[in-house]
């Protein structure tokens, strides 16, 4: 009777398992590999031509399926909605990137301006001046059109908010929402239905809202974005190439397209 060592799968070795599922499995002979086979989670299986492949066993299924299912229970509120909305875009044609880090450009103003709900943050300081000067914007979501056109590309940031406080704390910063402008053509904010009105929500801001859960609920535009043209610099450009952008299963996406 075979038996097989007991090993705690790290991200190394689920990270195989999942290039293994989704190709044809050849061997890379390495550690990993070793660790894979002493585990019982792949098997290896022998071609007429003399070549071997690697093989996901039931057990090695079932190791995915369980860390899928504890990735999604481990995300939070905000990374859920995050990732919704993703899916969104990238079922729209989109490549999109989250988190990115990305130098943007300020420009010196008297003094910061208010958003409109600034009658909800009477209690607070007023929000100190815009200096000019260079700033790092971390937008959730950045992404451009899939096109290889540059004067199509229409980089859109999307900033996620899952509860009202969140929010009002990004409101009172000036220099971060023009830093998001700076960056794109088009900026949204996306927050589940209640959080704020639309009247609350700076005018060149657009807004989505969620309507009910964040797996299956529906997201409605309340207002598009106000356009303005934008040329991506140099700099945003290495950003992009260094970065990976995000991928989903091709049920995931084909579920938001209405696809059978």
């Amino acid at each position: 009777m075979q038996t097989h060592q007991t090993i705690l799968p790290g991200r190394s070795q689920l990270t195989r398992l999942m290039k293994i599922w989704r190709s044809g499995g050849w061997p890379s002979h390495d550690a990993t590999d070793i660790d894979l086979l002493a585990a019982g989670w792949v098997s290896l299986v022998d071609h007429e031509a003399g070549q071997q492949t690697l093989r996901l066993t039931d057990s090695g299924v079932q190791l995915l399926a369980q860390a899928r299912h504890r990735n999604q229970r481990a995300l939070s509120t905000h990374d859920r909605l995050g990732e919704r909305m993703a899916k969104e875009l990238v079922a729209g044609g989109r490549i999109v990137w989250r988190e990115l880090s990305l130098r943007a450009a300020l420009a010196a103003s008297a003094e910061a301006i208010a958003p409109p709900c600034a009658d909800l943050l009477c209690s607070e300081a007023p929000p100190p001046a815009i200096k000019a000067g260079w700033r790092i914007a971390r937008p959730d979501l950045f992404s451009v059109r899939n096109t290889s056109v540059e004067a199509y590309l229409q980089p859109v940031v999307h900033e996620i908010k899952a509860s009202r406080a969140d929010l009002l704390s990004d409101l009172r910063h000036a220099a971060k929402r023009e830093s998001y402008q700076w960056l794109c053509c088009e900026c949204y904010y996306v927050f589940p239905a209640g959080i704020a009105e639309v009247q609350e929500i700076p005018d060149s801001f657009g807004v989505w809202v969620l309507h009910g859960e964040i797996e299956d609920g529906r997201l409605e535009l309340l207002r598009p974005a106000r356009h303005q043209s934008c040329t991506l610099p140099f700099a945003v450009w290495l950003a992009l190439a260094k970065a990976a952008p995000l991928r989903f299963e091709l049920d995931d996406v084909q579920a938001h397209l209405g696809a059978p």
